[in-house]
C-alpha cells in the first residue's frame, strides 16, 4: 500500500505563513464637509490603503450631526484622529498629511533617531 503525497505547495509550514496583522480601527472627528476636513477623510483613506491594506475600519464622525461624541474622546480640535485599537489609543490633529508621522506614531516605522543609528 503506498500512502496519498501531498504536493509540496499544498504544504505550508509556520515559517511559510505570512505573519498575521494587526487589526486597525480609527475614528475620525471631523465639523462638516470643509476642506480640511475632506482632505484629513482622503489622507486617512489613502494611508490605510497603502499601509494597512485589508486591516482597517474607519468610522468618520462629524461633530456638527453627533456633537455629543467630542466629550466622551475628549476633542478640542478638529480634525482629530484616534486609534481605537491595537491599544494603547492614539491621537493625531490635523489634516493626516504627514504619512511619516502617522508611520510613526502607529508604529509602522522606524523612529527619526534609530533609522539615524543604523548602520
Amino acid at each position: 500500500m503506498s500512502s496519498p503525497s501531498t504536493p509540496a505547495a499544498a504544504v505550508t509550514t509556520e515559517a511559510a505563513r505570512p505573519p498575521l496583522r494587526a487589526r486597525h480601527v480609527f475614528r475620525l472627528y471631523i465639523a462638516g464637509l470643509t476642506p480640511r476636513s475632506t482632505q484629513a477623510v482622503q489622507n486617512l483613506r489613502t494611508f490605510c490603503d497603502a499601509h494597512l491594506a485589508g486591516c482597517y475600519e474607519i468610522e468618520v464622525v462629524d461633530l456638527y450631526q453627533q456633537p455629543q461624541l467630542a466629550q466622551t474622546d475628549q476633542i478640542l480640535a478638529i480634525p482629530t484622529l484616534i486609534r481605537k485599537l491595537p491599544l494603547p489609543p492614539r491621537q493625531f490633529l490635523g489634516d493626516l498629511s504627514d504619512s511619516h508621522a502617522l508611520l510613526v506614531g502607529l508604529g509602522l516605522g522606524a523612529e527619526p533617531a534609530a533609522q539615524a543609528s543604523l548602520p
